[in-house]
C-alpha cells in the first residue's frame, strides 16, 4: 500500500479546495497511515520542492475557508516557448526526480482542465496520479459537478437579486456578467435561479435585434426592469468582456436606460456552501481510497449523484460545454426566458 503522497492545488482558485486537501489527506493519514505532503503554488512547488507536511492539525479547520492553503499559480510544467526550448524539459525531468527523490507513491492534482491534462500527462511519464476536478465553471469533462461551481452560483444568484431591486427603482435594464469562457454553465444557472430575463451562453449565437425587441415588448407592457446575465465567453467582436458592449448596444437599440455589471473575481472568492463542502470532501477521500487501493492514473468524479473515477486519459483534453438541447434550457424558454437566438419568443 502506498504509504507517502503528494497534494498540490493548481490554476483558479475557488471555494473548497481546502475542503478537498483536508478530505485527502484526513482520510490518507487516519485511516491508511500515510505521510502527506502538500506542494505550495501547484506545479511550481514541485518543480523547485517547496513543500510543508500535512498533518491532522495542519488541516484542522481549513474546511469552510475559502482559496486554498497550499497556495496556486498557473504554472504549465509542459510548456515550451518553442520546440527546443531547453527549460521545458528541464521542468518535467525536474517534476520526476522531485518526486522520485521525496519518495512519493502518489501525486493528487487538485485542478480544472488545464491541470487535469497536466496530471494526465505525468502519469504517462510513469508517476502514480490522481485528480480532483474543481473550477466555478463546472466544464471539467466526465463529471456532472465540480466543486467550486454552486459557490459561485451562489454569488451570481445574490448579485442578480440585489441588480433586481436598483433595476427596478429606476426603470433600466441591467447587464450583468459572469464568469465562463468556454462554457455557460454558471450563466445559465444563476440566470434561472436569479430571474434573468436574457441569459447569453458561448454555446449559441445571438443577435442583438432579437434580444432588443425582446427587452423593448417587456418595457411597452409596464415591465420596470431587465435582466440580462451574460457569459464572459459569449462572442461579441472585441478583446474586452462583453458586458460593457452589451449595455451600450441594448441601450442604443431600445432607448431603454441600460447598466452594466462586471462581478469579476469575486466569483471566486468567500467560504465555500455547503454543497461544495460536501462534494470536495467526498472527491477528497474517494482520492485517498483509490490510492490505498493501489488505483492510480483516475480522475475523481460525480456521475447520478455517485463518486465514481475514470481515466485520466479519457477526459484530459476534453470540455463539457452547455448543449443547445440541455434540459434546464428547454425549461428556460418554456418559462419565456430569451437566449438571444430565433428561440426568442416576444410577446410572453
Amino acid at each position: 500500500m502506498a504509504k507517502k503522497i503528494g497534494i498540490l492545488t493548481a490554476g483558479g482558485d475557488c471555494p473548497g479546495l481546502n475542503a478537498a486537501i483536508r478530505g485527502v489527506a484526513k482520510t490518507a493519514i487516519v485511516e491508511y497511515g500515510m505521510e502527506v505532503i502538500g506542494f505550495s503554488s501547484g506545479f511550481k512547488g514541485l518543480i523547485e520542492k517547496d513543500y510543508m507536511i500535512l498533518d491532522e492539525k495542519s488541516v484542522s479547520g481549513i474546511l469552510t475557508l475559502g482559496g486554498t492553503v497550499l497556495g496556486t499559480s498557473r504554472e504549465k510544467p509542459f510548456k515550451k516557448v518553442n520546440p527546443d526550448d531547453m527549460e521545458g524539459d528541464a521542468k518535467t525531468q525536474q517534476i520526476i526526480d522531485n518526486y522520485k527523490d521525496l519518495g512519493l507513491d502518489c501525486l493528487v492534482c487538485i485542478g480544472g482542465n488545464g491541470t487535469i491534462k497536466n496530471a494526465y500527462k505525468l502519469s504517462e511519464l510513469g508517476l502514480h496520479i490522481i485528480g480532483i476536478p474543481k473550477t466555478i465553471d463546472n466544464d471539467v469533462w466526465g463529471t456532472d459537478r465540480t466543486f467550486g461551481f454552486d459557490s459561485a452560483v451562489a454569488i451570481c444568484t445574490d448579485a442578480i437579486d440585489k441588480l433586481h431591486t436598483t433595476g427596478n427603482s429606476h426603470k433600466r435594464i441591467m447587464v450583468i456578467e459572469v464568469m465562463g469562457h468556454n462554457a455557460g454553465w454558471i450563466a445559465l444557472y444563476a440566470g434561472i435561479a436569479g430571474g434573468g430575463d436574457v441569459i447569453l451562453l458561448p454555446e449559441i449565437e445571438y443577435d442583438l435585434n432579437i434580444i432588443a425587441n425582446y427587452l423593448a415588448d417587456r418595457h411597452a407592457k409596464g415591465k420596470p426592469v431587465s435582466i440580462v446575465v451574460a457569459a464572459e465567453g459569449v462572442k461579441h467582436g472585441k478583446k474586452k468582456s462583453p458586458g460593457p458592449y452589451l449595455a451600450k448596444k441594448i441601450q442604443e437599440l431600445t432607448g431603454i436606460e441600460t447598466r452594466e455589471t462586471v462581478l469579476g473575481y469575486i466569483q471566486r472568492g468567500g467560504t465555500p456552501t455547503a454543497t461544495d463542502r460536501i462534494l470536495a470532501t467526498r472527491y477528497g477521500r474517494y482520492a485517498a481510497e483509490l490510492i490505498a487501493t493501489g488505483i492510480y492514473n483516475q480522475m475523481v468524479a460525480f456521475k447520478d449523484n455517485v463518486i465514481i473515477s475514470i481515466p485520466l486519459a479519457e477526459t484530459s483534453g476534453k470540455l463539457k460545454i452547455v448543449e443547445p438541447d440541455n434540459k434546464l434550457i428547454k425549461s428556460a424558454r418554456a418559462l419565456g426566458v430569451c437566449f438571444g437566438d430565433e428561440g426568442c419568443r416576444v410577446g410572453r
